[in-house]
């Protein structure tokens, strides 16, 4: 795949930020270090992965199969427990019986019959290495934890967290979707868990921790909000406190320059606790900064009123001045501008060939520069079942190409596992190869082999070309068999919302349909790279992506696929 170069991380935050003799302090400090000892401890418990869950749905489904078997466990673990403490209980009810009974004998010592003395003296030696000892050495836990021991591998670990909270950001801002929406259970019209206080505020402090002080924003001030709501609710369960929302939230404006909200925010919070370090110390910070004109100038907010301190409306997003990434996001919408008049787009059946004549494809155009055709139901259910299962046992962490230095890479821009999958490995896959090899009249002689791929929460592939560019060396040794020609692109499942393949530079958008695939040209016949077919995954919102793509490359296609005429076939 052709590599989009990252984008560079900003400095990490640090824990202080000097000016003069003032100190404007991270909020939380402590606190977050204690919780971060705790979540570090969890994590212990959990255990480490191998691979990221969250990039993959399959993978991360599996973890329920675990997550029911840890269930399980508890439930063994408390049975255990109950005997053990029923018999516990038993003793201590016949120690207090028998001990009751001796001294309400008041006639004689009770323990004076020598039997009774024998029996009592009993009870405290050898019944008590027999009864007592083993019930209260409890090593019920320690087997179990040894169980969890066993699976701990299998389960999310603090990157998952992260890459799904990324997620959940990602879809926000591609889809427009209100913070208080998702909050509520709201994605677009699909039903989802309502997230409480808390978890609106951790999702903040994710963002936080990020350095995306946009959505941190967002969602600290989603917290809140809610949380003002709750105060009137008592006996609601508390985490974070509506102070520790202040403190993030002031110095996530700090941090988007948005001083006087910061200052307004930190005052408020001294009305709560006048001795809050930081925000003692934030505010003479603060104030200095206001104090100063050209700094007052420069305050994007001023005299804001505090309702409005957990919009972003009037904030700059930092990717929204992008044209690009606002084309390729409304596509993804579905805001799919009308086809040009040159479009010449058609529909029909494709049976040019032997294999094609008792069961033709369906076949739509729906762009010619460059060709982009859809066809429907080109595959089977069964067909494209067994590539799935084929393919799970395999799956890994998406790569791509780095046209400097040749090597494949992970990168931000696509969230996904994939495989690859031979002829060799089924008769399914050597049949799909040559249906591929009918509908297009392309020899797969110098074709790559199946690319399956299953998209993670929020899975996406930016923009990106698929033919590797003429004058990268990087591409050099990838470039065997001839640079790729047409892409075909399976849709192996339905996706409930989200997932689109769109072209930005031309406005085409397909959506994901069960056993359908989109091919579309890379290259002109005269073997020059086409700019227009730049493409991309449009997240997911709700639902699993999986795709099966086929690279069929230009070294056999001298007589299946000539040169024109003109420059510009």
């Amino acid at each position: 795949m052709v590599f989009v170069e990252e984008r560079k991380l900003a400095p990490k935050v640090k824990s202080f930020v000097k000016s003069r003799r003032f100190v404007f302090e991270t909020p939380g400090f402590s606190k977050m270090m204690l919780q971060l000892s705790f979540l570090f401890l969890a994590l212990q418990f959990l255990g480490r992965i191998g691979a990221e869950l969250f990039t993959s749905t399959e993978h991360l489904q599996n973890t329920l199969f675990v997550e029911r078997d840890i269930a399980n466990l508890l439930k063994d673990y408390v049975k255990q427990e109950e005997a053990r403490l029923e018999t516990i209980k038993k003793l201590a009810e016949d120690y207090e019986s028998h001990a009751e009974k001796g001294l309400e004998d008041t006639s004689s010592f009770y323990l004076s019959n020598p039997v009774r003395a024998f029996l009592f003296i009993k009870r405290f030696t050898v019944d008590w290495e027999r009864e007592v000892s083993p019930v209260s050495d409890n090593s019920i836990w320690t087997n179990m934890f040894q169980k969890f021991e066993q699976t701990r591998k299998q389960l999310p670990k603090l990157e998952d967290l992260q890459g799904v909270a990324k997620a959940i950001m990602l879809l926000q801002d591609t889809y427009n979707l209100d913070t208080a929406h998702v909050a509520s259970g709201h994605l677009l019209d699909i039903k989802s868990p309502v997230l409480t206080d808390d978890e609106c505020f951790e999702l903040g402090q994710l963002a936080y921790n990020e350095e995306d002080f946009y959505h941190a924003i967002l969602w600290f001030g989603q917290a809140m909000k809610m949380k003002k709501e709750n105060m009137q609710k008592p006996g609601e369960s508390v985490h974070h406190s509506y102070a520790d929302v202040l403190d993030y939230l002031a110095f996530s404006h700090f941090k988007m320059g948005n001083i006087q909200l910061a200052l307004n925010l930190t005052n408020e919070l001294l009305s709560i606790d006048a001795d809050h370090r930081t925000a003692t110390n934030n505010k003479g910070y603060l104030d200095a900064m206001l104090a100063d004109k050209s700094q007052r100038q420069r305050t994007s907010l001023e005299g804001t009123s505090e309702d409005s301190v957990g919009e972003t409306s009037d904030l700059p997003h930092p990717d929204k001045g992008d044209y690009d990434w606002l084309n390729y996001t409304a596509l993804c919408r579905g805001e799919v501008p009308e086809a040009p008049e040159d479009a010449r787009l058609t529909c029909g059946y494709v049976n040019n060939h032997p294999l094609l004549i008792l069961r033709p494809i369906k076949s739509e155009t729906v762009y010619v520069n460059p060709l982009i055709v859809i066809y429907h139901d080109a595959f089977s259910d069964k067909e494209v079942d067994t590539v799935r299962l084929l393919s799970i046992p395999k799956l890994h962490r998406s790569f791509v190409v780095n046209p400097k230095s040749s090597d494949k890479v992970e990168s931000l821009h696509r969230i996904s596992k994939s495989t690859w999958l031979f002829n060799e490995d089924s008769d399914v896959i050597k049949r799909i190869d040559d249906r591929m090899s009918a509908i297009t009249g392309l020899n797969m002689d110098t074709a790559e082999a199946l690319q399956i791929a299953n998209y993670g929460v929020g899975g996406h592939f930016e923009p990106h070309y698929d033919f590797f560019g003429m004058n990268e060396k990087g591409f050099a040794p990838h470039m065997k068999g001839g640079n790729r020609v047409v892409t075909f692109l399976h849709y192996l499942t339905d996706v409930e919302a989200g997932g689109a393949t769109v072209f930005p530079e031309i406005g085409v958008k397909v959506d994901p349909k069960k056993g359908s695939a989109v091919l579309w040209e890379n290259l002109y016949r005269n073997g020059s790279v086409n700019y227009k077919s730049r493409h991309a995954g449009c997240p997911v919102l709700v639902g699993s992506k999986w795709v099966a793509t086929m690279w069929i490359r230009q070294g056999a296609q001298l007589f299946r696929r000539p040169c024109g005429l003109h420059s510009t076939e």
